[in-house]
């Protein structure tokens, strides 16, 4: 198979709809994810010892996910048989960290022409293959595609890391505060830079639970931020 020619969607734009057979029946994406958040990867191929250990970890998170709102969606340029054997087998005979052969639920797509992988960038023929890497894309509800990480077919992914995207994602949405390097859930936020004069003296003042190093870095409690009681809503927009 020659892959395609692919170049990467832009962070912001609105993610490349398509109609796609996969092993949970056809889907129009975006349509039929209307108001969820939804994390589309890529894997080079099936039968492959990293990537059943992948499927093998996304299902083993598949409740994670579905409480932050969130689908799972994965791709390959192998058939939709391939798909259903090699997830068959992974079902009945792989037992991999906490992963020991709960049902995959979440869709594989059979792209077997490359169409969608070549929308999204999954080719990369700069590494010399025509298989896709391993890409991750985090779209929101409202379709747009919001960060994306790519690895080399030979690296696995961290999938703590990629739910850490989505909490982040949702949090900073939320309550429009930012995320320090090495957030976890629970941790202080960032409250935004000033942009007036005047701001500046007002976060001299300080709120009660901000915490300020100078004027432009000031920490927030993450148990203290507003409007908790909307969260869920925000969440699910």
């Amino acid at each position: 198979m020659t892959a395609p020619i692919s170049g990467f969607p832009a962070l912001g734009s609105k993610a490349p709809a398509f109609y796609a057979i996969t092993t949970n029946g056809t889907i129009n994406f975006p349509e039929d994810f209307k108001g969820k958040w939804v994390i589309l990867f890529s894997h080079p191929a099936d039968f492959t010892p990293a990537c059943t250990t992948e499927i093998a970890t996304f299902a083993a998170m598949q409740e994670d996910f579905k409480a932050l709102n969130t689908e799972l969606i994965g791709l390959s340029v192998d058939s939709n048989s391939s798909h259903l054997a090699w997830l068959k087998e992974i079902e009945e005979k792989i037992s991999f960290h906490n992963y020991n052969g709960q049902k995959i639920n979440f869709p594989l797509i059979a792209d077997n022409k490359g169409d969608i992988a070549a929308l999204y960038g999954m080719f990369r023929p700069e590494l010399g293959d025509t298989k896709t890497c391993r890409s991750v894309f985090f779209i929101d509800p409202d379709s747009t595609i919001r960060a994306m990480i790519h690895y080399p077919a030979t690296t696995g992914r961290n999938f703590a890391e990629i739910k850490r995207v989505i909490e982040a994602l949702q949090t900073t949405d939320a309550y429009g505060i930012s995320t320090p390097a090495d957030w976890q859930p629970g941790d202080d936020v960032l409250l935004s830079a000033p942009k007036t004069h005047q701001q500046v003296h007002e976060r001299e003042q300080k709120m009660p639970d901000m915490q300020c190093s100078d004027w432009f870095f000031c920490t927030q409690k993450y148990e203290n931020l507003k409007d908790k009681t909307n969260r869920k809503a925000t969440f699910s927009r």
